[in-house]
């Protein structure tokens, strides 16, 4: 099914010259439970980094639920030409990440695929359901603003 769904994005994005400017996010739902019912990434990331986007936005397993270190991540290699944008935000709760956390998140996947091959992002979008707003707008622009700071941190703490 994962390599269906890459070459319909790949054929919906063929007339792209270049990867840049284009992402895609690889994601088993945005709701407070636990997925029992889903592929691990590690079987599916081969066919992932294969296609054509140049950004892979992929959960940073936040929530309690996730709140692990995923071996894919410490096993794969990112091809040449793509960038990891790694939810370093959880998206459902209104609880805001402390810079220097969000600086660490950071840090863990840049050392993990190089500094230049990372984006910090949120987990999901915080709009997932129409009409049904679980982070209060405030606290949204709030995280954001966290996850700019904890960026300023992140190149001078790990890079300076």
């Amino acid at each position: 099914m994962a390599r269906l769904h890459v070459e319909a994005l790949d054929h919906a994005l063929r007339q792209r010259a270049a990867r840049t400017g284009c992402g895609m996010h690889l994601c088993w739902g945005n709701y407070e439970g636990r997925t029992t019912a889903t592929c691990r990434s590690a079987d599916i990331i081969d066919i992932v980094f294969a296609a054509r986007p140049g950004g892979v936005s992929l959960r940073g397993r936040q929530s309690p639920a996730r709140a692990r270190v995923d071996g894919c991540s410490r096993r794969v290699k990112l091809p040449e030409g793509k960038v990891l944008i790694p939810g370093v935000l959880e998206s459902k709760t209104n609880f805001i990440e402390h810079p220097e956390l969000v600086a660490q998140r950071i840090g863990r996947y840049a050392k993990l695929v190089g500094r230049e091959n990372v984006i910090a992002g949120s987990d999901c979008g915080y709009g997932t359901w129409v009409g049904q707003a679980a982070v209060d707008p405030g606290v949204v622009w709030a995280k954001l603003a966290s996850l700019a700071e904890g960026a300023r941190l992140a190149s001078r703490e790990f890079w300076p």
